[in-house]
């Protein structure tokens, strides 16, 4: 199976080489690996460029665009894998294995969509683990209690994209989190949980970077639910905000 891996950039010289490498050097051969640049103005693009010369299956492009949701639609609709998946510009690969264990959960349990854990780690320190955010297998009832899988290890089938659509840009903050309740509505698609960390994220990113931000993405988190015909929302994002916490306590 073809694996379709997408990432959004703009000014991200501090670490997007961290990023390519971590793609660079699966150990599954079938990646198609998309950046989509937001005309950066640092060395983001002669980054991405000198791995181009030794990598055949990176595909750039570098243009404005109206944000990281905007920017990752682009990606979807450029992506030719069976399968695709997320890696933003501050984030790495757990291991070098992380594809092949993804893959391989696509084809034995043969399902739709396929996440796992996540760990938020210091924006400096790559090995101090901020907040261990560990899932679950999914049941119908979870998203009733906010409960949603960590986003960016989330690797779901292109025909998924195909029949749900993609990320609703009205939304500045909230439009993955939107777009999965549409996913894991569909009671006709079938998601397998890889408990093991897919993704290694670093501290600091839109959704919490300021309590504006915060409030924010609790308004559109509120939205969503609402918009997508889940009961209660209120308790839903109470709840949602509430299964965070324990998070910190597990490093």
């Amino acid at each position: 199976m073809k694996v379709s891996i997408i990432t959004a950039t703009y000014n991200s010289e501090k670490t997007i080489e961290d990023c390519l490498q971590s793609v660079l050097t699966q150990d599954y051969n079938n990646i198609e690996y998309i950046i989509i640049d937001g005309a950066s103005k640092d060395n983001t693009l002669s980054i991405i460029e000198k791995a181009k010369l030794k990598h055949e299956n990176i595909i750039s492009v570098s243009e404005p665009d109206k944000g990281i949701y905007d920017a990752l639609n682009k990606g979807i609709k450029k992506a030719t894998g069976d399968i695709v998946g997320f890696l933003h510009s501050d984030d790495f690969f757990s291991t070098n294995a992380t594809i092949s264990h993804i893959v391989e959960a696509f084809n034995s349990n043969k399902v739709d969509g396929v996440y796992g854990d996540l760990h938020y780690i210091n924006a400096t320190n790559s090995e101090k683990i901020v907040r261990n955010w560990t899932s679950k297998p999914f049941s119908d009832k979870l998203l009733k209690q906010g409960w949603m899988p960590a986003h960016p290890t989330l690797f779901l089938k292109k025909a998924v994209y195909k029949k749900h659509g993609v990320f609703n840009i009205a939304f500045k903050i909230a439009a993955d989190y939107d777009l999965m309740l549409r996913i894991f509505k569909d009671t006709t698609l079938q998601f397998n949980y890889l408990p093991e960390v897919i993704t290694k994220m670093r501290v600091g990113g839109a959704s919490n970077r300021s309590l504006k931000n915060i409030w924010l993405k609790t308004r559109e988190d509120y939205m969503a639910v609402k918009g997508n015909n889940i009961s209660s929302p209120a308790l839903v994002i109470c709840s949602k905000n509430l299964s965070k916490i324990p998070q910190l306590f597990k490093k």
